[in-house]
């Protein structure tokens, strides 16, 4: 997502002509781009993508039912 962002504003800087960046080849510009396809693609083989997604999915779980356990008053008693 960040190669994603700095893709964009290099891009646009380079349309807008805007120094340090209007100088530079149109690689380096389009450069962000490339990374940001190679960590997709590395992030949906490897299993990081599933990984994060379970993990979101757990915690929001957890979340409800405490939730739902503090609904009904059966939260265990804090230790001293």
């Amino acid at each position: 997502m960040y190669f994603l962002l700095i893709g964009i504003v290099t891009l646009l800087m380079k349309y807008l002509e805007l120094n340090p960046v209007a100088a530079w080849s149109w690689w380096v510009v389009l450069l962000p781009f490339f990374l940001a396809v190679a960590w997709w693609a590395w992030a949906d083989r490897s299993g990081y993508t599933k990984r994060i997604e379970m993990k979101k999915m757990e915690k929001r779980k957890t979340d409800r039912v405490e939730k739902q356990r503090e609904a009904m008053g059966m939260l265990p008693k804090k230790r001293k």
